[in-house]
């Protein structure tokens, strides 16, 4: 798993280690490696790395592979938002290097995981979950930056599932909105700044859910076990599963 140390990452590797499964960890903050090992000694195996590289996500699979015999599920899952920077308001030089830092962890960082985990998971008939948004699917999830990502996320989804049929799975979840510790590009700005920082109150996150709901990363977490279940889910590539209840209008409340 790419990005498990914290936010969604991590409520989802303490959620596959309740359920049995032995996980490994691409992370970039030591700190946040060391809180997972230490929440979850020998089940947990941290690997300090960059997303982009494709030498660092071998590594973390061939990590998991020697410590547990195998590879059943790759799930990326780390990635930056854009603070729903609208385009009018980035310079051409703030555009064209978030550009590059925002597709690099979201695209890039998908495409070379999955590459690195490709032989290992076909070996063991397994699948991929990539993270993606709401952005994926609707506007407003985000500025054109990390719209277009996630959009490309899904033809990533798409072309794998066609690619690396039968014996690989290839899914992904669209969460919505939720307070992590998920960061910006530092070529916007936004290295140091989280999306908890800025979404409004809880009430008001509200009114964007079909389902009066604000939605926290263990909300969202059911269909990654869902996706990584060999028998509940066999039939099932090429799916992105909108979790983020945002794609039905809610209904307004009436008086009468």
């Amino acid at each position: 798993m790419t990005g498990g140390g914290s936010g969604l990452g991590r409520v989802i590797v303490d959620r596959y280690v309740a359920e049995g499964a032995n996980v490994t960890v691409l992370e970039r903050a030591a700190e946040k490696l060391h809180d997972v090992e230490a929440a979850h000694g020998d089940r947990v195996r941290a690997v300090q790395g960059d997303v982009t590289s494709g030498h660092d996500n071998a590594a973390a699979v061939a990590t998991a592979v020697s410590a547990f015999g195998g590879l059943d599920t790759f799930v990326g899952n780390a990635g930056l938002w854009d603070f729903g920077r609208p385009l009018l308001d980035m310079p051409m030089a703030d555009l064209e290097h978030g550009f590059r830092e925002l597709f690099d962890v979201n695209v890039k960082g998908y495409i070379v995981g999955a590459r690195a985990a490709a032989e290992a998971l076909a070996e063991r008939k397994g699948s991929m979950i990539f993270t993606l948004s709401n952005a994926a699917l609707y506007p407003c999830g985000g500025g054109v930056l990390y719209t277009a990502s996630k959009h490309a996320g899904v033809g990533v989804v798409s072309q794998l599932a066609y690619e690396m049929a039968p014996r690989v799975r290839v899914n992904a979840v669209a969460p919505g909105g939720m307070s992590t510790d998920l960061r910006g590009p530092h070529a916007l700005g936004l290295g140091s700044k989280a999306i908890s920082e800025v979404l409004p109150a809880e009430s008001q996150q509200r009114q964007y859910s079909a389902l009066d709901l604000a939605a926290t990363a263990e909300d969202y977490v059911d269909p990654y076990v869902l996706l990584a279940a060999r028998s509940e889910s066999r039939t099932v590539t090429g799916l992105v599963f909108d979790a983020s209840a945002a794609g039905t209008p809610r209904r307004p409340s009436v008086a009468h």
